[in-house]
């Protein structure tokens, strides 16, 4: 009775060691299953290599994504630095448009004023011929009259190279005292007149174009 069970379970055994190998492994002929073991124990060897290539296809996926996260990091990153340079390059060119800008203001300036220093030096020369013209009277025969004739022809080339140049005096009689305009030396309690008023200009004062170079010298009305 043992023999036959046995028996049974041998043959039960290798029918399905037989089975298993060609469903499972794709083998046709060669099963490397030894005997004298049990069935589990009993597997091919096309059954183990594909069991190590899934093994091996895991390690080598996730090998690539490892590398394809590193290579994502390195274009991340490179991305990150064009885009520095990129905003470093439109700062530096903004301020390099900023600075011609100041440049051509600053060159602009010094060319409209460029004869300011000149005119300074030519008002003191103006200042006294306008003196001396001052001395002459209604008689325009005498002595003093003839005198003073040439100073008048050198006062009149005078005027006119300071109109050439955009010169022109500061109006400031019978007008209201303007710090930007007048420097007030002596104040005066006039009857008639306002308080604040230019009642008299002691010395010209000079502007060049829409500047003023030199401030008139007043007296103000208390």
């Amino acid at each position: 009775m043992e023999e036959k069970d046995t028996k049974k379970q041998e043959e039960k055994c290798c029918c399905h060691r037989e089975d298993a190998c060609k469903e499972t492994c794709n083998c046709e002929d060669d099963c490397s299953c030894e005997e004298g073991s049990s069935c589990e124990e009993r597997v091919c060897g096309s059954h183990q290599a594909n069991e190590n290539n899934v093994e091996e296809e895991k390690k080598n996926k996730k090998e690539k994504k490892h590398k394809r996260e590193k290579h994502e990091d390195k274009l991340n990153e490179a991305y990150n630095k064009i885009s520095s340079l990129e905003d470093k390059l439109l700062r530096e060119k903004a301020e390099m448009v900023n600075y011609r800008h100041r440049k051509e203001e600053e060159i602009s300036k010094m060319m409209k004023y460029a004869n300011e220093d000149i005119v300074l030096e030519m008002l003191p020369v103006i200042d006294n011929l306008e003196s001396a013209i001052k001395m002459d009277d209604t008689n325009l025969q005498d002595e003093v009259s003839k005198f003073l004739e040439g100073f008048k022809m050198i006062y009149g080339n005078f005027i006119s190279i300071l109109e050439k140049f955009e010169i022109k005096p500061i109006d400031g009689v019978n007008k209201p005292f303007d710090a930007t305009y007048h420097q007030a030396v002596l104040t005066e309690k006039v009857e008639g007149v306002e308080e604040g008023m230019v009642v008299d200009v002691l010395r010209k004062g000079y502007m060049l174009k829409d500047k003023v170079i030199r401030p008139a010298m007043v007296k103000v009305s208390e």
